[in-house]
């Protein structure tokens, strides 16, 4: 089946059957069904040099992919691509990845636009002095951020979640637990989202009288290996009267490591130590499937994957116009990982004479 074939199938223009493939905003959202379904049924295959010298698009969405010694296969990518996939295979259209180390990544954004090899770009991992807003709007690139940076703020669409509302709520159910002494294992806060959710840690004990100083905080990549060691140095390292009852985690892969700890350690959750994680989104790591179920702060990766391809499609059609910055609320789910803070145990030595009796 040729384009002109579907044309005379259904008695439309093969410049109406081209632009409703493709997203265009003046084809009805009745007549694009129609040509989509049709294109299915009888097997229509737009040949993709074709459709580029027609539209002037490539039909792709692209990704820069960092890739280097420091740098791991992140599972939230994993989990992200997934959801972003589904929805590109819905609206057809396809994803190019172009791999490239950190100091080699804005020549990866000047080769893609001197290629027009996608029609725009989506940019993750938001960093607090975002560079590659600037530089995609200088090679005329359309995009959209999955997160949002520090600095610019605004002007940029965007979807991310509410980071900063997230730890917010999970610490403040622990200081209305009664825990005094809480710490919280961030992640690298060169990335935005980890200054945003310290700083929803931060205002929980501010609301509660307590200064920044009592929270004991530690930064570093979301993996089980630093959540292991930095729990190691709170729990092991640390004298007990100094030790947090209340732990905040940035990742259930960070948990990992933090549990393998206490249960080294022989710490019960709840009655020695309380601790709400993030992620309650993958399918392979459940939080009910821990020992002791954790409490988290749940928003789906693969929904928004799904999400910022069909906003970035949107934006390349010209559906989308005007910068709109979308945050997701988060759902704090409380399961048996979390309970009242452990009361003060005196110790009391008793003479021998005292303790026969």
């Amino acid at each position: 089946m040729n384009l002109k074939q579907l044309s005379e199938i259904l008695d439309l223009s093969q410049t109406t059957i081209s632009r409703a493939l493709n997203g265009y905003p003046e084809v009805s959202e009745r007549t694009r069904l129609k040509v989509v379904d049709a294109a299915r049924r009888h097997g229509y295959k737009p040949n993709s040099n074709a459709r580029k010298l027609a539209t002037g698009r490539a039909g792709s969405i692209g990704y820069v992919l960092p890739v280097g010694r420091n740098v791991d296969l992140d599972p939230h990518f994993v989990e992200f691509l997934s959801g972003l996939g589904e929805h590109a295979l819905m609206r057809e259209v396809d994803l190019s990845l172009t791999p490239a180390s950190y100091e080699r990544e804005s020549e990866a954004y000047r080769r893609i636009a001197a290629s027009r090899s996608v029609d725009g770009v989506y940019l993750s991992s938001m960093r607090n002095d975002e560079q590659r807003i600037a530089l995609v709007r200088e090679l005329r690139i359309p995009f959209l951020a999955h997160g949002r940076a520090l600095s610019p703020a605004d002007g940029y669409s965007f979807v991310d979640i509410d980071n900063e509302g997230a730890f917010h709520d999970a610490a403040r159910l622990l200081l209305q637990l009664g825990h005094q002494r809480l710490a919280y294992i961030n992640g690298d806060t060169d990335f935005a989202f980890a200054v945003h959710r310290l700083g929803g840690v931060k205002r929980a004990m501010a609301a509660h009288g307590l200064p920044d100083e009592s929270l004991q905080h530690h930064s570093a990549a979301m993996n089980e290996e630093n959540g292991y060691r930095i729990a190691m140095t709170l729990f092991r390292d640390t004298s007990p009267a100094m030790r947090p009852t209340g732990v905040l985690s940035a990742s259930m892969f960070t948990t990992l490591g933090v549990v393998r700890a206490f249960n080294q350690l022989g710490l019960r959750m709840p009655d020695d130590v309380s601790i709400i994680t993030h992620d309650d989104v993958f399918p392979f790591l459940k939080p009910e499937s821990f020992s002791v179920p954790l409490s988290t702060t749940r928003s789906s990766i693969r929904a928004a994957g799904a999400r910022i391809c069909e906003r970035l499609v949107d934006i390349i059609s010209g559906v989308e116009t005007e910068p709109v910055q979308e945050v997701w609320p988060v759902d704090l789910i409380v399961r048996a990982s979390t309970g009242p803070a452990p009361a003060e145990r005196k110790i009391v030595r008793r003479r021998p004479a005292e303790a026969a009796e």
